[in-house]
């Protein structure tokens, strides 16, 4: 995969890192990356990833832009009101990265359409807001041994997990296994503006670390940050020998 001078000096500053260089530019630009939720999370991750050099992107969400989105879905404005995420999103990163190629669904991820939008993507990243839809993913990871890279949102604080289904490690039914009675949501609990962006960059971090497959990433674990006391600290996920998906085989 050839690179031209544009491109070199558009991504010189990360190339230039040791740790990255041509090879690993090459592999950005190569990786697929499917990004569910055009919403706090969405909007910081899909830049980032498209600002980063990744070229294939898919994007999924069925909302419209609302007047309430616009304190942290930070790709949207006044003037998208009533439009698409989808489309908004992808009108905005294009004029960012014009070379990058973004497949649009919108629509929400069902058990019927599952496979048609998650199969030729590798790496997927969950900004969902709902239990349900976010174990439905799960499980079709783990089934499909793709890489998971989710992250979750409330208040004043922050989730964020990876699952390499195609190494031995727990999912996220191990760490819920009991699905919760009332959804947790931005909508019910609030959220503060910060948290979103920082939560999508550190997605957005962890998907470029596992594209270049850098050592010491977040697989199997969650971080967990507060921003309040403005901490973060990582903590081991346990297979569960009860979990549904049977992760102790």
């Amino acid at each position: 995969m050839a690179f031209n001078l544009k491109e070199f000096k558009r991504f010189e500053k990360q190339i230039i890192l040791k740790k990255v260089g041509i090879s690993g530019q090459k592999k950005i630009k190569k990786a697929k990356v499917l990004v569910i939720g055009m919403g706090g999370l969405g909007c910081p991750l899909l830049t980032y990833l498209a600002s980063s050099g990744v070229n294939n992107i898919g994007i999924v969400d069925h909302d419209k832009i609302e007047l309430g989105n616009l304190n942290r879905q930070i790709l949207f404005n006044t003037s998208d009101l009533g439009k698409y995420k989808v489309n908004q999103a992808k009108l905005k990163i294009k004029k960012i990265y014009n070379q990058i190629k973004i497949k649009t669904f919108k629509i929400k991820i069902s058990k019927k359409n599952i496979k048609t939008i998650l199969n030729e993507y590798g790496i997927i990243c969950d900004g969902t807001d709902n239990f349900d839809t976010r174990l439905l993913i799960n499980d079709y990871c783990k089934k499909n041994r793709k890489i998971l890279i989710s992250a979750a949102i409330n208040k004043f604080d922050g989730h964020l997990f990876k699952f390499n289904f195609k190494k031995k490690i727990p999912c996220f039914r191990c760490f819920m296994p009991q699905q919760p009675i009332q959804e947790v949501n931005c909508d019910e609990e609030g959220i503060f503006p910060p948290v979103a962006g920082i939560l999508g960059s550190l997605q957005a971090n962890e998907v470029l670390k596992t594209i270049l497959d850098l050592k010491d990433d977040l697989n199997g674990n969650i971080l967990i940050f507060d921003s309040l006391k403005m901490s973060i600290r990582k903590s081991k996920i346990q297979i569960n020998p009860n979990c549904k998906n049977i992760c102790k085989n």
